[in-house]
């Protein structure tokens, strides 16, 4: 294990310490504002989009946010900031908490603390026409594969066609970072690339959405923990997401709202801060 890793490991295990089993009050700072202000982008379905009909805010971590402030009394304010900005808007106190499909990385808690709240995997999809050119995840070895350059897709494709591609002598993956998911799916469709890469989460969401249009191969060749963000400046306010979450979980709510977006099977069986089970 690496300096830096050892340093994760010891500020995730303080963390842990610090954190009761019980749900704590919000600051006074968050109380005397009214809200929360939540840094969002809502461009990734099922977790965050706009009802093409009504303009509205849904998705998972929308009904979860709601579902949390209630629980500890008070108000959201959804910032719609692009995901570049999300880190340093939680340095400059412009958000006080990030809830937008962010994956609880290793170099991520360097800078930020995360509250676990689902699970997830990097998947491999095609177009549905190709079907039968990918029966396994290892026929896409050679192939132009794309995926969204904001996400930490293209360095797991990497490491994954290290390991299953170039290490059995076979060509490695052309990965192309896209612009996102949608921008990727659209170079599907014009036949730009052979296959394409997301989070498993919301595939099918896609797949109700645009039937017979695309195909999943495999199953998901990393695992990840998606997390509420939140800068290490602001143990409390963690600690009180951590609880109200813990709430949620044990009054049912929790799964409710996965299951209400077909994503029971990405539930925790707990509350989680950096990775590690609290209890």
């Amino acid at each position: 294990m690496g300096t830096t890793m050892k340093k994760v490991t010891l500020a995730a295990s303080v963390c842990l310490l610090a954190f009761t089993a019980h749900a704590q009050d919000l600051p006074e700072k968050y109380k005397s504002a009214g809200k929360l202000v939540v840094a969002n982008t809502p461009n990734y379905p099922p977790m965050e989009y706009r009802d093409p009909a009504t303009n509205e805010l849904m998705g998972v971590d929308i009904d979860l946010g709601k579902a949390l402030a209630k629980q500890l009394g008070t108000e959201i304010e959804w910032s719609e900031i692009g995901f570049e900005q999300m880190v340093s808007s939680l340095n400059t106190g412009r958000a006080d908490l990030v809830l937008s499909g962010m994956s609880d990385l290793p170099k991520r808690r360097e800078t930020m603390d995360f509250v676990d709240y689902m699970s997830s995997g990097a998947q491999f999809y095609t177009s549905a026409k190709r079907k039968d050119e990918f029966k396994e995840i290892t026929d896409f070895c050679g192939k132009t594969i794309g995926m969204s350059r904001r996400t930490s897709f293209p360095d797991e494709a990497k490491k994954w066609s290290a390991a299953n591609c170039e290490a059995n002598g076979k060509p490695a993956l052309v990965i192309v970072g896209t612009e996102g998911s949608a921008d990727a799916r659209a170079q599907l469709k014009q036949g730009r690339l052979d296959g394409a890469v997301q989070g498993s989460e919301t595939l099918p969401y896609l797949l109700q959405l645009e039937k017979d249009t695309y195909t999943i191969v495999g199953e998901p060749f990393t695992e990840v923990y998606q997390g509420i963000g939140f800068s290490k400046q602001t143990p409390e306010l963690r600690d009180a997401i951590a609880g109200a979450l813990k709430a949620l979980m044990a009054s049912g709510e929790y799964k409710a709202i996965f299951e209400k977006y077909g994503l029971a099977a990405s539930t925790l069986d707990g509350v989680m801060i950096n990775g590690e089970a609290v209890k």
